[in-house]
């Protein structure tokens, strides 16, 4: 059962946001923030308040079943509408339920995805491609915005690195089941014994944070500009357009050079600190709240094996779920890619509700 005050606290939080919206005495920082929840609890405040109205007419029925003076034709007719109630209150009760699960705060905002090789050599370089090439499909089937931030190229034609944002509806949300380390099994060009070779990427998803979500002070920041360099140190601009710059309290550092203009590359590096500094804070909340962590599918720890792509058996498996797809090429085209995060979400979904009920 759905406990009655946190249905009165949801149509008390819309009516006082109702006010504060309509007041026009609020921070625009804070205006699009509230908006968005306003918008979110409208889609439950109808749910909500007839949950209530159940309760109370609930109570007038039963009184009215319970009273022996009654007629038994009134009787009669107060127990199938009582019947009537007790269906229809437990549809809403289950809505409510739902909307009631502990919510990743971040899950509506865009994403930055950064794709590392790992372990294999050439070989995982050219897997850390592929995967962007899959997450470039995905973009595409969903007409999300893939923006590249920062490349680092292989001399297999694979990446050593690539960092890139993704913008769009409810981003953070499906991308957020992409974090860890993901294998690939499969035998190599330059393979002539024809072994299966394993090799990893990993793959970060953060939350793309904005001004209003965490607070980076100029005087926290060391910047050093430099000279941008390309592949075997070769130089590839003539002015110290490059940037680093690292956050002195978190010691987060990052560097970009992809930009011939020193501003842009500043503006660039800005975007994925604040973001890394934003993922940081998260995660020390998350630690303190290890309850709600175990109703997550899987740590989003970096290097948690979540996948495998085996390709001599045509197969992508992931591990949390215990869920294999038989059909990697479809699934590495973007095509069949929501099949397996619907699962995903479904799994946590049901964890947390098992949670609810405790």
């Amino acid at each position: 059962m759905v406990p009655i005050d946190k249905v009165r606290d949801i149509i008390y939080r819309h009516n006082a946001l109702e006010k504060e919206l309509s007041s026009g005495n609020i921070d625009s920082k804070l205006y699009a923030k509230k908006s968005k929840e306003y918008s979110n609890l409208g889609n439950i405040i109808k749910v909500a308040k007839e949950y209530l109205d159940f309760e109370n007419e609930q109570n007038d029925l039963l009184n009215i079943v319970q009273d022996k003076s009654n007629d038994k034709e009134i009787i009669e007719l107060a127990q199938k509408d009582l019947n009537e109630i007790k269906e229809k209150k437990e549809k809403n009760e289950n809505k409510l339920k739902v909307f009631l699960l502990p919510k990743d705060e971040d899950d509506s905002k865009n994403a930055i995805v950064e794709i590392r090789a790992g372990t294999g050599g050439l070989e995982a370089s050219l897997f850390c491609a592929d995967l962007f090439k899959m997450y470039e499909k995905v973009c595409s089937k969903k007409k999300w915005k893939l923006e590249i931030i920062n490349i680092s190229k292989s001399e297999a034609g694979g990446f050593k690195e690539v960092i890139f944002s993704v913008n769009g509806n409810d981003i953070y949300s499906y991308l957020k089941y992409e974090s860890g380390v993901h294998r690939v099994q499969r035998i190599p060009e330059t393979e002539t014994q024809g072994r299966v070779h394993t090799s990893a990427a990993t793959v970060a998803v953060l939350p793309e944070a904005e001004e209003v979500d965490v607070e980076i002070k100029e005087s926290d920041l060391r910047i050093d500009v430099f000279r941008a360099g390309g592949p075997g140190g070769q130089s590839v601009n003539t002015t110290d357009s490059a940037v680093r710059i690292t956050h002195m309290p978190s010691g987060v550092v990052v560097s970009q050079q992809d930009e011939k203009s020193q501003h842009k590359n500043k503006a660039k590096a800005l975007k994925i600190l604040r973001s890394r500094v934003y993922e940081a804070e998260k995660r020390k909340k998350d630690q303190e709240r290890s309850s709600n962590r175990r109703s997550q599918i899987g740590s989003g720890d970096r290097s948690e094996r979540i996948r495998t792509y085996n390709f001599p058996q045509g197969r992508v498996t992931d591990h949390r779920i215990n869920l294999t797809l038989h059909k990697l090429d479809e699934f590495l085209s973007g095509e069949i890619h929501e099949e397996m995060n619907q699962e995903l979400r479904l799994k946590e979904q049901n964890l947390k509700l098992e949670n609810l009920k405790a």
